[in-house]
C-alpha cells in the first residue's frame, strides 16, 4: 500500500534519494507528531520542505504509518513537494522502516540521505554538508557536541564520568553510499540487532562514519514539550 508518482522519462536518476521515516507510534508525545503543527504547519511538511531546496537531493520517499500514508499523500500535494516520489507504509520496528525506504529509492542513485521525520527544523546545509562528505567517505553523519557531563552508571550507582570532549550528539539525515546502507540495515534485520540510529548498522561492518556540522536547532520531537521549544526556535528564526 502507498502512493506514488511517476518520474518523468526525461529525469535524471537522482545522485541522492532521500529517505524521510515517519513511521512512529509517538506514543511519548501522546497524539501523532507526525501531523501535528508548528507555527501552523504539520511537522512533516516543514521537514520534507527541507529537502525539496536542497539541491543535493532529487528524489524523496516518505515513510510512514498506513493509515497515515493517505494524509501525508495529501500534504505533499497540497504543499507542492514535487521531489516526494513515493508515501509507504512502514515496519514494525525504526530500523525495517529505514530499510523499506531504502527499497523504494532509484536504484541507480549514488548516495541514499536517511532522516527522522520528526526533525523538522533541519536546513538545507547541514543536508548538503552531509551529503558532500558521505560523496566522499562512504558515510556521514551530522553531530553537535554534548554539553553536559555524561556519566555512565550501573543499578543507579556511577561508574564512570565519560570525557565530554570526545562525545557528540548525532543527528540526521545520515548519508550513506546506496549499496552499503541497503545491505548494512538488511544484515541488522537478519541479526535481530537492535539499532538506535542507521549509523549504527553501518559501523557493525566495520565502517567509518565521518561527523560533519550539525545544528542544535536539529532537535527531535519526542514530547509536548519539544513542540513548544520548536515555537520558540520558530519565533526566533522569524526575528532575525
Amino acid at each position: 500500500m502507498g502512493f506514488f508518482r511517476r518520474r518523468k522519462k526525461e529525469e535524471p536518476a537522482p545522485a541522492c534519494s532521500a529517505v524521510v521515516v515517519a513511521a512512529g507510534s509517538s506514543t511519548r508525545m501522546g497524539f501523532d507528531k507526525v501531523l501535528a503543527e508548528v507555527g501552523g504547519v504539520p511537522v512533516i511538511v516543514r521537514c520534507l520542505q527541507s529537502f525539496q531546496q536542497a539541491p543535493g537531493v532529487n528524489e524523496i520517499v516518505v515513510v510512514t504509518r498506513t493509515e497515515l500514508v493517505p494524509d501525508v499523500a495529501r500534504l505533499c500535494q497540497d504543499y507542492g513537494l514535487t521531489k516526494v516520489v513515493k508515501v509507504v507504509r512502514g515496519g514494525e520496528n525504526r530500523t525495517q522502516s529505514a530499510r523499506l525506504g531504502t527499497l523504494e529509492c532509484d536504484d541507480k542513485a549514488k548516495l541514499i540521505a536517511i532522516h527522522d521525520g520528526a526533525r523538522p527544523f533541519v536546513t538545507v546545509e547541514v543536508i548538503e554538508g552531509a551529503i558532500a562528505q558521505a560523496a566522499q567517505n562512504g558515510a556521514a553523519a551530522p553531530a553537535v557536541p554534548v554539553k553536559d557531563t555524561i556519566k555512565s552508571a550501573s543499578g543507579g550507582i556511577v561508574e564512570q564520568t565519560l570525557d565530554r570532549s570526545a562525545l557528540y550528539a548525532v543527528q540526521t539525515p545520515q548519508v550513506f553510499d546506496g549499496d552499503l546502507i541497503r545491505a548494512a540495515l538488511q544484515k541488522a534485520l537478519d541479526d535481530g540487532a537492535e539499532l538506535t540510529d542507521d549509523c549504527a548498522a553501518v559501523e557493525r561492518l566495520g565502517m567509518k562514519v565521518v561527523l560533519t556540522a550539525g545544528d542544535e536547532r536539529n532537535i527531535k520531537l519526542t514530547t509536548p514539550t519539544d513542540l513548544l521549544i520548536g515555537e520558540v526556535l520558530l519565533e526566533e528564526a522569524v526575528s532575525l
